[in-house]
């Protein structure tokens, strides 16, 4: 507990519980900053730091994701995230002096999960909660899986620490992992089938891991650790925050903000959703990703202007409190833009088809028109970025694709340069027709704006270099050259498992040879494609290690053998009757 020196006046609480440590500890220990910024360090607040049960100092029993109570586990489960933030702020109340009895909650990334449960049958006493980067499912979108395909670079990397048993209360966190090298393909391409986790590395000793392979689908484990259901009648302010480029938690934050929307309508919220990859709203100089600059710092902006606005209106009554329902920054054009709801109620629907020769546009396919087909070898996965590195980074979110595009088994799909320009917001719903000659397929999508060929090159001085690509995010307070000519700015991306193109919980094999629809939603976007620019459509069946290789017959993956995997040729139809597109939403200009 952080107080502030001047006890001649009252102060509301801001908390943030964590499973990372409130370290360091001991009374005469200190922390170099307090709070979510500068700007509000200098507010006046009780700071507070909370370690999660089960973590570092906190006593009793960890359970990552930990379910909800709901009527059907009182009788068996006692507490939750929500009934120990309860009982946290109550202690708060009796024990932290000079409190004004106002209480606020924010967190990042894990944190912002603690945030948003916090607002489940809320204590009275807590006004204001911002989840930031909130993970809401693991299932889903989250961290760990994307429709239900298995993010293994994440995962394996995360609770290779994290995941480590915790037998009693401790100050000094877990070893890091060693991987022995610096490069994740190989580094996973060695280890083989998932089953070898275990044998090679884990060994039994990673409780979630064993879960995750004991749970392949969407079943009660998982939907029990869905936040979402809970979100309703929630009485505190809210203000979600999320980035466009979050590489971790970018489902969270638009799910969390419309499921609280639409459950607990009543309720004070508003949404951010700026150029940031994860937490880095957090950066005061944050003002680029790799050779994309966002101009002045929006980072320091969100800081000073919105989230010192919320919080002190809601826990101080200082202020107009009049913030926009929502605030998004407009990537392309390097804007912030204020809206009612998110998605912007006057967006036009547009479908982006795929056609014969490489080409898209919004066209509906002519009679004649066929498909195009590639071989998938899960011995050669189309790697996710261009970067050797053992660390996933967060710049393949806006990578250029030229790396991929060059391989035979991604196909690419280009439009003519636009007329005028043109912003895409909201989610994006990829509908593919496809056929294998397999039982099971991963499908990647992804949405790439083509800066023209001659936007003016960039000098060999003006980026980091790391492991021989133009990928590693600027220093603080630089500013990058212009992006290199014909750059493929990747927008969005993600990943379908086709076994679960009917149901998360009810997996079914396709029938080699046979047209079959897959639909599934990329995330949210907020981009506008320049005039000259071209929008692309980049289609692949491996995106590797980020997500773990489909073996492409219809097996459990965590128990797949090596003779499990398999080459297969997919199909990707253009046609009237199977017409794949991308069905996007547009703001008018």
């Amino acid at each position: 507990i952080y107080s502030p020196r001047d006890t001649s006046k009252s102060y509301p609480i801001l908390m943030t519980r964590t499973p990372y440590s409130a370290a360091p500890y001991g009374p005469d220990a200190y922390r170099s900053s307090v709070g979510p910024s500068q700007a509000l360090a200098r507010e006046g607040y009780i700071f507070v730091y909370c370690d999660v049960r089960g973590r570092w100092m906190s006593e009793g029993e960890f359970s990552n994701m930990r379910p909800m109570l709901n009527e059907a586990s009182k009788s068996t489960q006692q507490t939750d995230e929500s009934t120990d933030t309860y009982d946290t702020i109550d202690w708060l109340l009796k024990n932290a002096q000079l409190n004004n009895r106002r209480v606020g909650i924010w967190g990042i990334s894990y944190p912002g999960f603690y945030a948003a449960a916090a607002t489940v049958r809320a204590h009275p006493a807590l006004k204001a909660v911002s989840p930031q980067a909130p993970i809401a499912d693991w299932f889903l979108g989250d961290d760990m899986n994307h429709n239900g395909a298995h993010f293994l670079l994440d995962d394996f990397s995360f609770f290779s620490g994290f995941g480590k048993p915790r037998p009693k209360p401790t100050t000094q966190g877990p070893p890091r992992f060693d991987f022995g090298m610096n490069d994740a393909y190989r580094f996973f391409l060695e280890l083989g089938p998932l089953a070898n986790v275990d044998k090679k590395y884990f060994h039994g000793e990673i409780a979630f891991w064993k879960d995750e392979t004991q749970h392949p689908n969407y079943d009660e484990f998982w939907q029990s650790r869905n936040l979402l259901p809970h979100l309703k009648d929630i009485t505190p302010a809210v203000m979600v925050v999320g980035g466009l480029f979050d590489a971790e938690d970018l489902y969270g934050p638009t799910h969390i903000y419309r499921q609280i929307k639409k459950a607990s309508p009543n309720t004070r919220e508003s949404f951010v959703f700026g150029p940031w990859c994860h937490g880095c709203w957090a950066r005061p100089n944050y003002n680029a990703l790799a050779d994309i600059n966002f101009g002045p710092s929006p980072s320091r902006f969100f800081q000073e202007q919105i989230e010192v606005e919320f919080f002190d209106y809601h826990l101080k009554n200082q202020g107009t409190g009049n913030l926009p329902q929502v605030y998004a920054f407009r990537t392309g054009l390097n804007e912030w833009k204020q809206y009612d709801a998110w998605p912007p109620a006057n967006v036009q629907t547009k479908s982006l088809y795929l056609h014969a020769g490489g080409k898209v546009d919004f066209d509906k396919p002519s009679p004649g028109s066929g498909y195009d087909e590639f071989v998938s070898d899960p011995a050669h996965p189309v790697p996710y970025t261009n970067r050797v590195s053992m660390g996933r980074g967060v710049t393949y979110m806006i990578e250029d694709q030229r790396f991929a595009e060059r391989r035979p088994d991604v196909l690419t799909y280009t439009g003519d340069p636009l007329q005028q320009d043109m912003t895409v917001v909201g989610p994006i719903k990829a509908n593919l027709f496809v056929s294998t000659t397999g039982t099971d397929a991963d499908w990647v999508v992804k949405l790439i704006d083509v800066f023209p060929n001659d936007t003016p090159e960039s000098s060999p001085d003006a980026t980091a270099i790391q492991g021989g690509g133009r990928t590693a995010a600027f220093a603080p307070g630089t500013t990058p050259a212009p992006p290199l000519a014909g750059y493929e700015m990747l927008v969005r991306a993600d990943v379908m498992r086709s076994r679960f193109r009917k149901s998360y919980e009810k997996p079914e094999a396709l029938t080699p040879g046979q047209v079959t629809p897959v639909s599934y939603t990329l995330w949210d976007v907020h981009h506008t494609f320049k005039k000259g620019h071209r929008i692309m459509v980049q289609i692949q069946s491996s995106w590797f290690p980020l997500v773990d290789r489909n073996p492409q017959k219809f097996v459990n993956i965590y128990t797949a053998h090596e003779s499990d995997f398999q080459k297969a040729t997919h199909r990707v139809y253009h046609t009237p009757k199977s017409p794949t597109n991308l069905e996007i939403m547009v703001l008018p200009e």
